[in-house]
């Protein structure tokens, strides 16, 4: 097992006189190691929190993070994270955008600058190097950001809606795009989307949230193979799969809606 979360929880603290908020409930998950696995759940569930709680970025009031047998204290160098939008910097082209973090991290490597051009050649940016991001479209600057994280061949990969912004034909090719270089690799996902179909067209296991505070209401395990392609969501598992999900949060919204009505 690559990554266990042992009773993360988080409350942020209020200024005096308002209450405080409680972001997340205990959660206990474990992710094995080159497994995909999705978060689902309604807005302000705490799916970002727990992710930026994973990756280091944020200190949990209770529990802890445990990564490749070590406990997060801080970011690693065997963690990347794509957010939602590509985070590039206008000024420098797609190559001296891909090759930020190992500027940021001193990395002298000779290798560095071999890896940056085959990343950015598989996501199939080869020719668009010397581009600058007002150049491209969102799909390529997110392709982009991709690349980025892919050239430093981290160990986790964090995604935080890597595709929300993008359009519906644009998401699935880039969902397609994910699957074709992640799935070789061996790099382990922890993917928060709010689409129940791209969750378990990607995942092997999808976590669905309870609205806040956040708690995992359920892990629904997806059978499919690594090999996928769009058609698998013409097939009838595929459809019970999303109802199977959607069930599990349709509860837990009628269950929240109760408990603020008493």
């Amino acid at each position: 097992m690559i990554l266990s979360l042992e009773g993360i929880a988080k409350t942020y603290r209020a200024r005096a006189g308002q209450g405080d908020v409680e972001a997340l409930r205990p959660v206990n998950l474990g992710i094995e190691t080159s497994g995909f696995v999705s978060m689902v759940g309604p807005s302000g569930c705490g799916k970002s929190t727990m992710l930026k709680i994973v990756a280091g970025l944020l200190t949990p009031s209770a529990g802890r993070v445990m990564f490749q047998g070590a406990e997060v204290v801080e970011p690693s160098r065997d963690m990347g994270f794509m957010f939602q939008a590509p985070v590039l910097l206008p000024w420098r082209t797609v190559e001296r955008n891909v090759m930020l973090p190992a500027e940021v991290f001193q990395l002298k490597d000779p290798e560095v600058s071999e890896r940056v051009r085959e990343a950015i050649g598989l996501v199939g940016l080869g020719e668009f190097s010397q581009a600058m991001p007002k150049q491209l479209s969102g799909g390529m600057q997110q392709r982009v950001a991709l690349a980025r994280v892919l050239a430093y061949r981290p160990k986790l990969l964090l995604m935080d809606e890597p595709f929300g912004a993008l359009d519906e034909f644009t998401r699935e090719a880039m969902n397609l795009e994910l699957l074709r270089l992640i799935r070789p690799s061996g790099i382990t996902v922890l993917f928060v989307t709010h689409n129940i179909s791209e969750a378990v067209f990607l995942s092997d296991q999808v976590v669905v949230m309870s609205p806040r505070p956040g708690r995992v209401a359920g892990v629904v395990t997806v059978p499919f193979g690594p090999d996928r392609d769009i058609e698998l969501m013409r097939e009838q598992r595929f459809t019970e799969l999303v109802f199977e999900v959607r069930e599990i949060l349709g509860a837990e919204g009628d269950a929240a809606a109760a408990d603020h009505a008493i």
